[in-house]
């Protein structure tokens, strides 16, 4: 099978379970606003979660990372046994390190709420406390799913990962549909660690395929152990800054009314759509791409695969975030609004859509051009402007919520990373030489002439009808549905009209098509 075709296949595929988990990671989100609403308990669960995901993306996330390389490494000198013995040795490893992590967490929890949540007080706070000490054994079951991840991919085997959120998502719906009434949110941040057991279900016929088999014992003094925690500590702390603007925009919604970190989580989640299925599975795909030709003396074939990504980014989140504005209420209003979460909930997560929206183009910029940084084997500028991001945040949080409250909080985040995303592709000058600016520019007007034409079409579409729909759940999603495709074929109507050639480039790569005469089409 060709490089091309492949790139292909991987884009389907995760684009399909990417929409598949999103889909049920929605009903997740929508049964826990109609069964626990926008308030107290909701807040301070978020804030929990919060405090515990954040541990366990640090640990599955660096594992997954860091051990595919030295895998690869122990599999071509001693040979695959060496790497399944290894992998028993880092699991027993990680397993004892985790452990000790739900000790310290549960002495240390109510210094760590203090620290992400200062705003809680009382009732809250000690709600907040035990939220997190019932979440903490996460990280036993993170631990064993991050080893088996990165042994599964060191084997080149994506599938379990793709789908991990099925089983992860699935144990939510299923407490939350039949037992939240009698467990409450207690039971709700208990099933958050069951959700995370789960995916190990899923591993094991791919563990069983490659012959691996668990042995007990720890042994300190390998080489590649030493190597792995080596490696380790620089992912960890660029973990740690991408996920730090959540803990102080959390942190600070806490000081505000009662629902503002619920209204920032629900419309962030609905802001990362985009970005979850369409734009990681192309900065995914194209990352190897970019690697080859960053290997090469020259970088002309590097600059117009940056340029076909940058525009096709733009091609997709330009509309998208024309089309949450001018249908943010009757989005959220769609996705949520039913049982506990009202109308007061609606308007709250409404306004922090419109203003997370403004940010998704930089968001989207941000994922791809840091694995072009990747690929030219930088990994330092990154996490530099990471800082920079946390830094500008933290600054803008302070500034915009004594005048938006929550939503500007999610302004600043928007803000800050706009700002760095473009920094990053400014920077690449010193490195590969000029981008041409002036393609992004014109590929970016076509999309924003195309996605207004689009968003006028949709709001003279969808608000006369409103009135005569409201309150029947199923006319008014269908509704929604239909302006939403009425304005995505208008859109590309309009897009073809125009002759963007990435519309071309991009469809041959999903055929199975792409060659290096369709990579390196003629520039203008």
């Amino acid at each position: 099978m060709s490089q091309s075709k492949k790139a292909a296949k991987s884009i389907l595929i995760m684009i399909i379970f990417g929409i598949g988990g999103k889909l049920l990671g929605f009903i997740r989100e929508m049964l826990i606003a109609a069964k626990f609403g926008s308030g107290m308990e909701t807040d301070t669960f978020f804030i929990a979660l919060t405090a515990t995901s954040l541990c366990t993306s640090l640990l599955t996330h660096s594992l997954s990372t860091t051990m595919i390389p030295v895998l690869s490494e122990i599999e071509e000198r001693e040979g695959k046994e060496k790497k399944r013995v290894y992998t028993s040795n880092l699991l027993n490893l990680i397993i004892l390190v985790s452990l000790a992590i739900v000790l310290l967490g549960w002495l240390f929890s109510p210094l760590i709420i203090k620290v992400v949540a200062h705003g809680f007080e009382g009732d809250q706070f000690d709600l907040a406390v035990t939220l997190m000490r019932i979440g903490l054994p996460v990280m036993f079951f993170a631990g064993i799913v991050g080893v088996y991840r990165g042994y599964l991919q060191s084997e080149l085997m994506f599938l379990e990962y793709a789908a991990a959120p099925f089983p992860f998502n699935f144990t939510y719906i299923i407490f939350l549909i039949f037992l939240s009434g009698a467990f409450g949110i207690k039971g709700l941040m208990a099933t958050s660690v069951l959700a995370v057991g789960a995916q190990i279900l899923i591993q094991l016929p791919g563990i069983k395929k490659t012959k691996y088999q668990y042995h007990f014992f720890i042994d300190l003094k390998d080489q590649y152990i030493k190597k792995i925690i080596c490696l380790i500590v620089p992912v960890l702390l660029s973990v740690t800054v991408n996920d730090l603007n959540v803990i102080v925009d959390r942190s600070l919604a806490s000081t505000l009314i009662e629902g503002s970190i619920s209204a920032l989580n629900y419309s962030s989640r609905l802001n990362g759509f985009i970005l979850a299925i369409f734009i990681t599975a192309i900065a995914t795909v194209l990352f190897p791409l970019l690697s080859k030709e960053a290997a090469k003396e020259s970088n002309d074939n590097l600059k117009k695969i940056i340029k076909n990504g940058v525009n096709i980014i733009l091609l997709i989140t330009i509309p998208a975030t024309v089309g949450i504005i001018v249908l943010t209420q009757p989005i959220v209003r769609a996705a949520f609004e039913r049982g506990a979460f009202d109308a007061f909930a609606t308007q709250m997560t409404s306004t922090a859509l419109f203003f997370y929206s403004l940010g998704l183009i930089g968001m989207a910029l941000r994922i791809f051009m840091e694995r072009v940084y990747y690929s030219l084997q930088d990994t330092k500028t990154p996490m530099f402007n990471g800082f920079l991001a946390v830094g500008l945040n933290i600054v803008l949080n302070f500034i915009l919520i004594r005048w938006l409250a929550h939503s500007g909080l999610a302004l600043a985040t928007s803000i800050a990373t706009t700002i760095t995303s473009v920094l990053l592709i400014y920077g690449l000058r010193r490195k590969i030489g000029s981008l041409k600016f002036s393609d992004f520019v014109r590929c970016g007007f076509k999309s924003l002439v195309s996605s207004l034409v689009m968003g006028l079409l949709v709001f003279l579409t969808y608000y006369p009808l409103e009135s005569k729909v409201l309150g029947n759940t199923i006319l008014e999603l269908s509704l929604l549905l239909g302006v939403v495709s009425l304005g995505a074929v208008v859109y590309f109507i309009i897009i073809y009209l125009f002759k963007v050639e990435e519309i071309i480039w991009f469809i041959n790569l999903l055929k199975g098509k792409l060659v290096s005469k369709q990579i390196l089409y003629k520039e203008k």
